[in-house]
């Protein structure tokens, strides 16, 4: 369990910090489930989960939606709490709040929230603790984001200031929206590959 803190007394404080893997999309595009494509020996899914639990986020929430008892019966779930959302067709949005919501229930000091996709295979747990690092040496709250193809993106962290602007999303816009006009400061960690992701037949080469 990290401990709580987030205030300085003469030695920086090691942040609490969750996890939301958004993993509720039906794939359209690519014709099934990216959750469950093999990569390196594992899902995309448990991919991810593993590599925020060695970063050292905790909790890690994997929320839920389409192909959600393929999923289920597929992926053990040892390093996260699965989360079903039963909203996903109305947008990202509800995927961010469903995990939220979660997070604010299993670890309510959680000084921010660490929010990634399923699909970017070129993650790293290395890259995620250079945005965990950063998060943690602001002397105020500032969100620690991934930078690639000259953008802000995700794998990003908000701190719980910004909780409020994340339950205020709606439809498919997700947390990058949040990116593009940040109401606090943001730390930028590049992210090498963070622009390759998974979305149509075509990108299953990146799987290779």
């Amino acid at each position: 369990m990290l401990a709580h803190g987030g205030k300085r007394h003469g030695t920086l404080m090691r942040m609490s910090v969750a996890a939301i893997v958004l993993a509720a999309g039906a794939s359209h595009r690519l014709g099934r489930p990216k959750q469950l494509l093999s990569f390196a020996g594992e899902t995309l899914l448990e991919r991810n989960i593993r590599l925020a639990a060695e970063a050292g986020a905790s909790p890690v929430v994997a929320v839920i939606g389409a192909h959600y008892a393929a999923i289920c019966a597929a992926v053990a779930f040892q390093q996260a709490i699965p989360v079903l959302n039963d909203q996903w067709q109305q947008g990202m949005a509800t995927s961010i709040l469903s995990g939220l919501n979660e997070v604010e229930f299993r670890a309510p000091d959680s000084e921010g929230v660490l929010i990634l996709s399923c699909d970017q295979p070129r993650l790293t747990a290395e890259h995620l603790r250079d945005l965990l690092n950063a998060f943690r040496a602001q002397p105020e709250p500032a969100i620690a984001a991934s930078t690639y193809l000259g953008s802000r993106g995700v794998p990003a962290i908000f701190p719980r200031a910004i909780f409020p602007a994340l339950r205020s999303l709606h439809g498919d816009k997700g947390a990058r929206a949040l990116l593009l006009a940040p109401s606090c400061p943001v730390v930028e960690c590049p992210f090498a590959g963070g622009e390759v992701d998974i979305d149509l037949p075509a990108d299953l080469e990146h799987l290779a």
